[in-house]
């Protein structure tokens, strides 16, 4: 596996709302942003088209000619809706043994063929000694070990491949959104931690300990179901709505807050239920919760959470190992969240 060099690699969001580029180089652990962009297809879907393949590479294609990269490698994500993952636990006998059992095992936890998936998978972790006993020899100790175990359908991935392809881009690498996210925004910390990343069209709630998945809840409910709410409520256009939305926020008693609260708090109470859920099956406490995506800038809705949860509530900063030029820096800081999964896409060595 060699790493970037010198040379570029886009990151591809294609996302629930929009598609977002990050292009970087790398220059040991270091990474530069070379090039960013982001086009929202909210407006379009307000109007009631759905985003199909078409409609993603014509807007790749836009996008591409905006920005003009420097390069035509790219890795993108798959949408967590459309992929199953799952943590197992095993005895480990050899990697051979495990190898051979992994897709016995798989079938209990995929709810398709195996024959219709790309299946992945990689220890995460071993948990703890089991002993085992035969008449023909003494106590032999083996270790369990926790198998993160990944299922991406074929035709999903085929469908990714002609995608980029129209769009005159060369995939690299496929891999799974939480991956990514987990990359940019966390680094090395491997304390247990929740990250909820608040999309457009869609919520997602991931457990990460020591590195790895260890639980991912998504909803279909994101920032422009927020902003439709407002918009039915007020009797106002959803671009007006949207507007009041930034302006407003969570602050007080804002119309925002009375139309879209109920909504919000269904998204704190799944976050808390996951969260409690996961600290009384491990016997562990999350301290941290990150909040990204393009709805987590919202006004007020860092506190809203850190009140909701008890917990220290961070706004992810996936510039953190990021250079880029200063006279920048304003207009990233209001779309660093939205570009997370494309920045930590492009930081993945191929």
């Amino acid at each position: 596996m060699a790493l970037f060099g010198s040379k570029s690699v886009l990151g591809v969001d294609l996302g629930t709302a929009g598609i977002k580029i990050a292009e970087l180089s790398r220059s040991g652990e270091r990474f530069e942003l070379k090039n960013y962009g982001l086009l929202d297809f909210s407006a379009k879907e307000s109007a009631g088209v759905k985003i199909g393949d078409d409609l993603l590479i014509g807007g790749l294609r836009d996008l591409l000619s905006r920005i003009k990269p420097s390069t035509k490698d790219a890795v993108t994500s798959i949408s967590s809706f459309l992929t199953f993952t799952t943590v197992i636990e095993m005895p480990y006998l050899s990697a051979k043994d495990l190898e051979k059992a992994i897709p016995f095992e798989a079938r209990k936890y995929i709810p398709i063929p195996l024959s219709e998936v790309v299946l992945d998978w990689s220890i995460i972790n071993v948990k703890e000694i089991s002993q085992y006993e035969s008449s023909l020899a003494p106590k032999t100790q083996f270790p369990n070990v926790e198998v993160f175990l990944a299922a991406v359908p074929k035709n999903e991935a085929e469908r990714y491949k002609n995608i980029f392809l129209s769009a005159g881009l060369n995939i690299r690498a496929l891999e799974l959104e939480n991956i990514a996210l987990s990359r940019a925004l966390i680094g090395d910390d491997l304390s247990p931690l929740a990250v909820i990343n608040l999309g457009g069209r869609s919520t997602s709630i991931v457990i990460i300990d020591k590195g790895f998945e260890r639980v991912s809840r998504n909803y279909e409910l994101g920032g422009f179901e927020l902003t439709k709410v407002l918009s039915v409520s007020l009797g106002i256009s959803f671009e007006r709505a949207e507007e009041l939305k930034k302006k407003e926020g969570l602050k007080g008693s804002s119309s925002f807050v009375q139309a879209a609260g109920p909504l919000i708090d269904m998204i704190v109470f799944e976050a808390k239920k996951t969260i409690a859920n996961f600290e009384e099956s491990k016997k562990t406490k999350i301290a941290k919760v990150i909040l990204t995506g393009g709805q987590s800038q919202m006004i007020g809705l860092k506190e809203y959470f850190g009140q909701k949860l008890g917990k220290e509530i961070l706004i992810g900063d996936p510039l953190e190992k990021v250079s880029f030029n200063r006279v920048l820096e304003g207009a990233l800081k209001n779309v660093a969240s939205s570009l997370a999964v494309a920045l930590g896409l492009a930081m993945r060595k191929i």
